[in-house]
């Protein structure tokens, strides 16, 4: 398979959208953040993420970021629920550029 470009799809008016929307509420839900090789592992609160959110974000970052790949872990006995953002080489800078909101909370680097 062809490498994918590194960039969202969505227009910026979309782009905005999403980050005030499904976009704020994941980062909302992050108790911890991995640096990984090739992007982040994110330990999500299960009191402020929701199985079916996650999966409507997994769904929508699809469409418009084809080169992400994502891998959902949930834990037994209510344990932490993870997710991890990867993808080929940029995708860590990427990842941390798009969760940065206006309050400055980024994803570590």
């Amino acid at each position: 398979m062809n490498e994918l470009p590194i960039a969202c799809a969505l227009t910026t008016a979309e782009l905005h959208e999403r980050r005030a929307g499904i976009l704020e509420k994941f980062q909302h839900s992050i108790v911890e953040a991995k640096e990984l090789d090739d992007g982040y592992a994110y330990s999500l609160s299960s009191a402020e993420a929701s199985l079916s959110d996650l999966a409507t974000m997994i769904e929508l970052e699809r469409q418009c970021c084809p080169f992400l790949r994502f891998k959902l872990t949930v834990e037994p006995a209510g344990g932490p629920v993870w997710l991890e953002l990867t993808g080929p080489a940029g995708t860590k800078e990427f990842l941390a550029a798009l969760l940065t909101d206006t309050t400055n909370r980024t994803t570590p680097s």
